[in-house]
């Protein structure tokens, strides 16, 4: 009897549990129904048009169709072709039958298991998508495409996130089915997929990371390879090797639990050290290398991503994971559309800001292992007029070197000394409803930095204290406001490797923990030059398409209010007096007004130099790559140099423009007892304000001793939404492209070592 319940017991579960997966499919069917209907009466007439279109390009389609990329076109702001972005595709399309075995069953089980299953889609991905789909607004959320969706992406879609654009996919993804074998269609698709560094289809990639056909690669060389795809920025192997070498290892373990491979070959591919053997490029230029980085970013915008800045490191992975998603799709996008790329770029002024970089720094030629100068340099002119970023210059000239190039002007993050007092202290303290003759007693403090000579003024008005740039006046005014007001002016002016280390005192000397690039210091002084409004750095005027039609305008960029207009007069005002008699004078520039910081950090190991006029802005960084301490390198020394040296020629024949003066009012004093100024000693000053007491790594156990209270203490501002910071994509490196020709009016090299442009 016991057995015959217990067999009455099962098959009771068992019925049940059949019972619960035909609820679970009804819900489903009526999920899906309802959301079909959904859409088709939200979207009706947009699906139809999209499904006519679909109809009409595949109709229209040869296998000619998938092996041509077409040639996007920069121009300079003179309209002049000043460089070409183009992939290699139609010159190293191979048919299926050499493609490696290996690399159609290594693709196939790690981007589409049901390829030869499937006409075009996965419904339960598509179901999975449309619920995306609608809890999203419209936005898509959710990929899950299969191959042929990919190829139907790659070809004739961009990367906008967005319905109309999924279902397109879709539709063309089934007509390609219908016209394409599915070996074609695979075909097509490893000759089309993205390897990063400009390689377009499996045997460019095999050229240009091991220089030989993917004919010859072993297992694991092919395996490799197939890692890239899926995302090309995190798997780049240049810059990413050991994640490549990560995802490697997971196809490996795929293609073994798929009966792909034998466990000897699994264990002699996992085993084996890959070894790249990159041939020989010309680097890209320096205009190029920008150019590139901007327009990508303006197609993300375009395409709808959304930047974020700010300090919260809790969505830090998910949102570095979309950022380096959608830059490598959008990379993929520019260098096969046949874009025409306008930009802010001028030629003679790019070229005279080469020159006399190379020029102020020729006398330090010691060089690295790999042969590059250990003493470099970066600079970035800003257009006042448009806020647009017209000369870029990444490093020396060196026409002997080739391989990848680092552009520091937008790639490298280096501690900015005092150089950031004006943008995160006084500027932020004006706004606040300081003024510039508050003032505050130069005086040592317990616990905080000392002045770079040893000596102390007594009371000093704000704006002797920016002149002189004195550490402890920066300290005070920096702790009375609250680091975290100060930041936040500079998250607000899109500021990407500040963490929350950085709400420290020690912020207000340059003490920033992943440091900040020119570009970004560049865009911060030309906002106070701007009256307080900051615009978003680019070089990116227009991005049309082969025919003209527009792809990205102008408006998308960024503009926003960042500091009071009388307040960034009145920092104006300020640091005009740094050059002509603080920490750069003797260095005005000639007949033209000008203002300025000078910016040193500690043991001499970086020095900038941040100044503008009416017309333009310039920031120069010198240092090195590894930082170490350099003779003689502080902020009015080598990058002054230069600034004066190029301000001066690009100013010649125009005519002196003074800085707008806010209007006389009564200011509100935070001092006191309103005691009188000490006077500056003559012999106060006699280099810079170099920082040689490591002021960047202060711990701090208690707030400075300040001798000043306001009466009327400032309120805390609304705090700034604090967001993830964006890591920088890598360097971008593409297939070599002809040296860009020489402008009629620039000013040409004067040596081997100036070519670099």
């Amino acid at each position: 009897m016991a057995q015959k319940k217990t067999k009455k017991s099962k098959k009771k579960k068992h019925t049940k549990r059949g019972f619960i997966l035909k609820v679970i499919l009804l819900l489903f069917l009526i999920m899906t129904l309802g959301i079909t209907l959904f859409l088709y009466a939200k979207y009706g007439d947009e699906i139809i048009a999209a499904k006519n279109d679909a109809k009409a390009l595949v109709e229209a389609s040869t296998p000619d169709t998938f092996k041509a990329s077409a040639t996007s076109l920069v121009y300079d702001i003179d309209g002049k072709q000043i460089a070409q972005l183009k992939g290699d595709k139609d010159m190293y399309y191979i048919g299926l039958d050499e493609i490696p075995d290996a690399a159609e069953k290594a693709m196939i089980d790690t981007e589409d298991r049901k390829f030869y299953n499937h006409k075009g889609i996965d419904l339960k991905a598509v179901a999975a998508a449309a619920v995306s789909l609608v809890k999203n607004k419209g936005q898509i959320k959710r990929g899950g495409s299969t191959i042929t969706q990919q190829l139907a992406r790659n070809i004739y879609l961009n990367n906008a996130k967005e319905w109309s654009r999924k279902i397109k996919e879709m539709f063309i993804a089934l007509e390609l089915e219908k016209k394409y074998s599915k070996e074609q269609i695979l075909e097509f698709y490893i000759n089309n997929i993205y390897f990063a560094n400009g390689y377009y289809g499996l045997e460019a990639a095999s050229k240009g990371y091991f220089s030989k056909s993917c004919s010859e690669l072993s297992l694991a060389q092919i395996t490799f390879l197939c890692s890239i795809p899926n995302s090309p920025t995190r798997y780049d192997p240049i810059v990413n090797y050991d994640n490549t070498v990560e995802r490697k290892n997971r196809i490996l373990e795929q293609m073994l639990s798929e009966g792909d491979i034998t466990e000897e070959e699994y264990n002699q591919a996992l085993s084996e050290k890959i070894e790249l053997n990159v041939p020989e490029v010309k680097r890209r230029n320096y205009i190029e290398t920008y150019v590139t980085n901007c327009a990508v970013k303006a197609l993300m915008k375009e395409s709808g991503f959304q930047f974020e800045y700010g300090i919260d490191k809790s969505k830090d992975e998910e949102y570095d994971e979309a950022y380096s998603d959608m830059y490598s799709q959008c990379q993929q996008q520019l260098y096969r559309a046949g874009y025409r790329i306008y930009t802010s770029i001028d030629m003679s002024k790019q070229r005279t800001l080469q020159k006399t970089i190379n020029e102020q720094l020729s006398e330090n030629k010691e060089k690295g292992e790999d042969g590059i100068f250990e003493f470099q340099g970066a600079g970035v002119c800003i257009d006042n007029d448009n806020g647009k970023v017209i000369a870029v210059v990444g490093g020396r000239s060196q026409s002997s070197i080739t391989g990848y190039t680092f552009n520091r002007a937008y790639q490298s993050y280096r501690q900015p000394g005092s150089a950031i007092k004006p943008i995160a202290v006084y500027a932020p303290a004006f706004d606040n409803g300081y003024d510039a003759t508050d003032i505050i007693k130069d005086e040592p403090i317990k616990d905080g930095p000392k002045n770079s000579n040893g000596r102390y003024m007594g009371n000093i008005s704000l704006r002797t204290a920016v002149e002189y740039s004195v550490n402890t006046v920066a300290w005070k005014l920096f702790s009375e406001l609250t680091p975290k007001k100060c930041l936040n002016y500079l998250i607000d002016m899109n500021f990407s490797k500040l963490v929350s280390e950085d709400y420290t005192l020690a912020s207000s000397l340059g003490g920033i923990t992943n440091g900040v690039s020119p570009i970004e210091m560049a865009s911060a002084y030309a906002a106070i030059e701007n009256k307080g409004v900051f615009r978003e750095p680019t070089c990116i005027m227009a991005i049309t398409d082969s025919e003209g039609n527009e792809v990205v305008t102008d408006d998308i960029f960024d503009e926003k209010r960042i500091y009071d207009k009388d307040a960034a007069m009145m920092m104006t005002d300020v640091l005009r007096g740094v050059l002509t008699k603080g920490t750069a004078r003797g260095y005005e520039l000639d007949g033209m007004s000008c203002a300025g910081k000078t910016g040193t950090t500690n043991e001499h190991k970086d020095g900038w130099f941040a100044g503008y006029t009416p017309y333009y802005t310039t920031v120069i960084w010198v240092g090195c790559d590894t930082p170490k301490s350099i003779d003689n390198l502080l902020g009015n020394t080598y990058p002054l140099y230069i600034w004066n040296a190029y301000m001066n020629q690009i100013h010649e024949g125009l005519e002196n423009e003074e800085f707008e003066r806010s209007e006389p009012s009564e200011p509100v004093h935070y001092n006191t007892k309103e005691p009188k100024e000490t006077e500056v000693p003559d012999d106060y000053i006699d280099e810079d304000e170099d920082n040689d007491d490591d002021n960047q790594d202060y711990e701090i156990t208690q707030p400075p001793e300040n001798d000043f209270v306001p009466q009327n203490p400032v309120t805390e501002a609304p705090v700034v939404t604090e967001a993830p910071k964006i890591t920088e994509a890598p360097v971008i490196t593409a297939t070599p492209v002809p040296d860009v020709p020489a402008a009629t009016d620039a000013v040409q090299p004067q040596s081997a070592e100036d070519e670099q442009v």
